[in-house]
């Protein structure tokens, strides 16, 4: 691909789409967003609004402010879609879990546009084709799999991003559920504590998208952020944050039984973040090795890139 590579971002706005759009600014290639005119606001669980604290309204004044070009345009109208994609090298759909089967769509459109390079379609988590997660996540995987292979199917080049672990899901409060800052006096934790975990903030997602989006060696490959400072138990995790409290918390272990009947008797959001939870603290989700036939890892391509470690991260907090 050429140097410049022509990004649309589809969900520029949300707890991902933003920093994508963020750092393809910052990386100087020419930047599109996909704008809902009269788009009607969806309540977002306290967690996601303590980590992204902007309002759409102000993301979009900074974006043209920073050069971004703002397409109005829909998933659901096949036109605007289609004109927009036109436009662009590489499509990278952020949109949220509602809205997965829904990319449907945009495979239609970047079929009739002919033009893209490389298509993202919305994962940002664990890879749905390694996974062991319960419902309801479970659910929601299996949707990102299914677009996979539709994507497959129609012919379009692609590169899958599993970055696993948001900090600002997972660090923030220390999976911790009903708060938005990590605990003083004592933490729950599933199972033993000891299965690695890969731990990443969300403006590093948006700079190894945009790495991954402009290079060809992630064509037609899962593209696999496990950074080797974030890449942790859950017992190192409490440990580094501790030590930074200068205090030793009480630590009690949820053994999977029990996680599984609170996954079942919780309410949305609890239940479907104490099943990611699960899924990479017991099931160890994160722990796998790759076939460097369809995988790579950001790491190995990109070793210069200055990442927040989950040290760096927890500061903000003390």
């Amino acid at each position: 691909m050429a140097e410049e590579t022509k990004i649309l971002v589809l969900g520029p706005t949300g707890a991902i789409g933003r920093h994508i759009v963020w750092a393809s600014v910052k990386a100087g290639h020419p930047t599109f967003a996909l704008v809902r005119k009269n788009a009607v606001a969806i309540p977002k669980p306290t967690l996601i609004t303590a980590a992204n604290p902007e309002s759409k309204e102000q993301l979009l004044e900074s974006y043209q402010k920073s050069g971004v070009t703002l397409l109005e345009g829909d998933i659901n109208d096949h036109a605007s879609l289609v004109k927009a994609i036109k436009q662009v090298d590489v499509v990278i759909c952020a949109a949220g879990r509602l809205l997965i089967e829904d990319q449907v769509k945009i495979i239609a459109a970047i079929k009739e546009a002919g033009n893209v390079k490389k298509f993202f379609p919305s994962e940002f988590g664990l890879d749905v084709d390694r996974h062991d997660a319960l419902e309801p996540v479970r659910e929601v995987f299996e949707e990102k799999a299914k677009i996979r292979r539709l994507v497959e199917e129609a012919g379009i080049p692609y590169t899958y991003l599993c970055c696993h672990a948001f900090t600002g899901y997972f660090m923030r409060n220390l999976s911790q559920l009903d708060t938005t800052v990590p605990p003083r006096d004592k933490v729950y934790i599933q199972g033993d504590g000891n299965v690695k975990g890969a731990y990443i903030t969300e403006a590093d997602v948006g700079t190894y998208t945009v790495k991954a989006a402009a290079d060809s060696r992630t064509l037609n490959k899962a593209f696999h952020i496990r950074l080797p400072k974030n890449y942790l138990t859950f017992n190192e995790v409490v440990s580094l944050w501790e030590k930074k409290i200068g205090k030793t918390l009480e630590r009690i272990y949820v053994p999977e039984e029990k996680v599984i009947e609170q996954i079942k008797v919780s309410s949305f959001p609890n239940n479907y973040l104490l099943a990611l939870y699960h899924s990479q603290q017991i099931r160890g989700d994160a722990v796998y090795e790759i076939d460097p036939a369809k995988d790579v890892e950001a790491y190995e391509l990109y070793p210069d890139v200055k990442y927040t470690t989950v040290d760096e991260y927890l500061n903000q907090f003390v």
